[in-house]
């Protein structure tokens, strides 16, 4: 198996058992996914209409939000044993946190991930699982990929420095990584940004201030205005060079 193959393969399984699929076997709860091609050649202003809870892509939205396209979900059946209307994927989306590591970050993501779900986040970690040395960009990926997917509503990702996972991340479309070495930066990030992965350096910040950081990034909304023009013109980049390609 290749290292390209062996990268997608765990994408694969962390994106299934998101899903609550059983990996490489009959699907459990297999979600409708839509993506920028479902979007993209849609007339301007037009209405698509989705699945109830299907899962939209950040690149999606974003292709919509550019073409003023409306999202039209149709609306499930009832439970028929409860009367009520299930609840919405996109409503558990809205918790859940990808968490990834090289060897550098393994015990910093085991603490990180204890407190997340303290503080009532839904975790997916997407590994590394010991302290033997590994590639960070393969953790990297497999994190940025679930926020692509629109499986997470936020990553954050650990190397030693932070630096290289951020580069990996943001070459995933629709991902706007930051690496943060302080609480400033952190809320900076969100705010002017609306970054929606967090990079940190386990050997360059403490137990302590990597929680605070995480806390201030996880509850910073981002400011809009002049703010989300920037972040716009951002995306228009992106999306020019993949359509170039």
């Amino acid at each position: 198996m290749t290292d390209e193959s062996r990268v997608q393969d765990m994408v694969r399984q962390v994106v299934y058992r998101t899903l609550g699929r059983e990996s490489g076997n009959t699907p459990v709860a297999k979600r409708p996914l839509v993506t920028e091609l479902d979007v993209r050649d849609l007339p301007f202003r037009s209405e698509l209409p989705i699945p109830d809870g299907a899962l939209i892509t950040p690149l999606a939205r974003q292709v919509a939000t550019d073409r003023q396209i409306t999202f039209m979900e149709q609306p499930s059946k009832p439970n028929p044993v409860s009367g009520q209307d299930p609840a919405k994927p996109t409503e558990q989306v809205a918790k859940v946190v990808a968490i990834g590591a090289d060897h550098g970050g393994f015990d910093m993501k085991g603490m990180l991930m204890e407190y997340l779900k303290e503080q009532g986040y839904s975790v997916v970690d997407c590994g590394t699982e010991g302290t033997a040395s590994v590639d960070y960009p393969d953790f990297a990926f497999a994190v940025a990929r679930l926020v692509e997917l629109g499986e997470a509503w936020r990553g954050i990702i650990m190397d030693c420095a932070g630096i290289g996972s951020c580069m990996v991340a943001n070459k995933v479309p629709g991902v706007r990584a930051a690496m943060c070495y302080d609480i400033s930066t952190a809320i900076n990030s969100r705010e002017h940004n609306d970054a929606n992965v967090l990079t940190l350096g386990a050997g360059l910040i403490g137990a302590n201030l990597a929680r605070q950081i995480v806390k201030a990034w996880l509850e910073t909304p981002a400011s809009g205005g002049r703010h989300a023009r920037r972040v716009k013109k951002i995306m228009d980049f992106e999306r020019r060079f993949l359509q170039s390609g």
